[in-house]
C-alpha cells in the first residue's frame, strides 16, 4: 500500500495555488464568514501605501518564516468532501487527520523519523483499489484503526513524510507572484486581517493576510464557481509548540513486518 500523493491532496485543498499566489484555478468569495469591527477602522492601516502583490509579498514571507502552524480546511475532492487538520512544524513535527473526498481518513503523528499512521477501513481499501480481495481484507484486518509505525524514509510513506515537513510545505511560499487586488478591512477568527482578491473567468480567490502583529497568510478561499462547493483553507497556531506524542499500547511497527 502507497500514501496517496502530497501535492494531489495540496492542490484539492488550494493550498498550493495560495502558497504560489498566482491564485489562478484557486477562488475565493467577497462574503467572508467575519465582519470588520468597528474598532478596527479607527486604527492606522499598515498596508496603506502598499499595493496587493507588496502585501502578498510581505504574506508570504512572514508565513515561510513560521518555525510551525495549524492548517484546517475543507474542499471538495474526489466523491466527497476531503478535510485537513494538521499542526506541524521545521522539527519533523506533526499531529492531525487528512481525510480523502470520501474515501476515508488517516490520523498522522510524525516525530522526527518516525511517522505514526492510523488508517480507517475506507481509506485502506481506496490505496488497494485494483488488488485482489483477499489482500485488501488481510490489510483491513491487520491496520484499520490501529496505530502503525514506520521509517519517515521509506518509499510508500515518504508523501505522509513531506506532508508533516514545514519546510517542505512552506517551500511552496518561495518566488510568488500576484496581481491581487487590495480588499476590505476584516477579521479572521477575531484577528484584524485585510482581504485580496484576483481571479481567473469564472473562478475568484481571495487571500487574508493579518493586519496586526506579523502579516501572517490566515486563510484561503476558493470559489470555482458553477455551483461547485469553495475550499477554504486557514493557517493558525504559528510558531507555537507542536505536541506530536507517540502512541502507546498496540503499535504495529511495519518495518519489521517488511524486514
Amino acid at each position: 500500500m502507497h500514501a496517496f500523493s502530497r501535492r494531489t491532496t495540496f492542490a484539492a485543498l488550494c493550498l498550493a495555488t495560495a502558497a504560489t499566489v498566482t491564485l489562478t484555478g484557486c477562488g475565493g468569495d467577497k462574503s467572508d464568514d467575519t465582519k470588520k469591527p468597528a474598532a478596527a477602522a479607527k486604527k492606522k492601516d499598515p498596508f496603506a501605501d502598499l499595493s496587493g502583490p507588496q502585501i502578498i509579498d510581505k504574506a508570504m514571507k512572514a508565513t515561510s518564516g513560521a518555525s510551525s502552524l495549524r492548517m484546517k480546511g475543507s474542499m471538495a475532492d474526489g466523491g466527497g468532501p476531503g478535510f485537513i487538520d494538521l499542526a506541524l512544524d521545521t522539527k519533523g513535527q506533526c499531529v492531525g487527520t487528512i481525510g480523502t473526498g470520501g474515501e476515508g481518513s488517516v490520523d498522522l503523528i510524525g516525530k522526527g523519523r518516525t511517522m505514526y499512521m492510523r488508517y480507517d477501513a475506507a481509506f485502506l481499501r481506496s490505496e488497494m483499489k485494483g488488488e485482489k480481495d483477499i489482500d485488501v481484507q488481510g490489510s483491513v484486518d491487520m491496520m484499520a484503526d490501529r496505530w502503525v509505525k514506520t521509517s519517515a524514509t521509506k518509499s510508500d510513506e515518504k508523501d505522509f513524510a513531506e506532508f508533516c515537513d514545514l519546510k517542505t510545505v512552506l517551500s511552496d511560499f518561495e518566488d510568488t507572484e500576484s496581481a491581487a487586488r487590495k480588499g476590505k478591512a476584516t477579521t479572521v477568527d477575531g484577528t484584524p486581517a485585510i482581504a485580496l482578491h484576483e481571479s481567473d473567468g469564472k473562478e475568484r480567490a481571495t487571500l487574508y493576510v493579518a493586519t496586526e502583529g506579523k502579516p501572517y497568510l490566515l486563510k484561503a478561499v476558493n470559489d470555482p464557481g458553477k455551483g461547485k462547493k469553495k475550499d477554504t483553507l486557514t493557517f493558525t497556531d504559528f510558531d507555537k509548540p507542536v505536541k506530536a506524542t507517540p502512541p502507546k499500547g498496540d503499535v504495529l511497527d511495519l518495518d519489521t513486518l517488511d524486514g
